[in-house]
């Protein structure tokens, strides 16, 4: 009975060496990514059918007009599929390269922070609120123009 609890304590203690341990976390990664890519893409299709189907709704029913807010949620259903499927080149970017592009999630969030604005419904929140995400962009643009620059300066050396 000692021997397979010697077994067991061999292979704990080969798997907690730093070099397999690392493996072992980047195997995991990896499968988390994938995982995570095939969902995003699941929601991807399920948000582009919603989207089709919202979109013959509105041509099948009368138009109340250019600027009604439906049109504001049609803006907000593209901009959520637009932010899904940068989500989802963050996640191939990962797994291609193991890296994490901070310029693509800054994108991202870019992105994110103006579909709010445009959906922004000034009935529902403050004028506050619209300042902070006014401040939000200006940080965001910002980082996106420090991190460009150093990349640009990093690879003309």
């Amino acid at each position: 009975m000692t021997k397979p609890r010697r077994g067991v304590l061999s292979l704990l203690k080969q798997a907690t060496k730093d070099s397999n341990y690392l493996k072992l976390i980047h195997l995991l990664e990896n499968f988390v990514a994938k995982i995570l890519s095939l969902t995003l893409s699941i929601v991807i299709l399920i948000a582009l059918g919603d989207l089709v189907y919202f979109l013959i709704q509105d041509a099948i029913n009368d138009p109340k007009g250019f600027y009604n807010k439906s049109l504001i949620e049609l803006f907000g259903s593209f901009l959520n599929i637009l932010i899904a499927l940068e989500l989802l080149e963050n996640i191939t970017v990962y797994l291609k390269k193991h890296v994490v592009q901070l310029e693509l999630v800054i994108v991202t969030s870019l992105i994110a922070v103006a579909r709010k604005i445009i959906i922004f419904d000034l009935e529902k929140y403050s004028d506050t609120d619209l300042m902070a995400l006014g401040i939000a962009i200006v940080c965001l643009a910002a980082s996106y123009w420090l991190i460009k620059t150093v990349n640009m300066k990093n690879k003309s050396e």
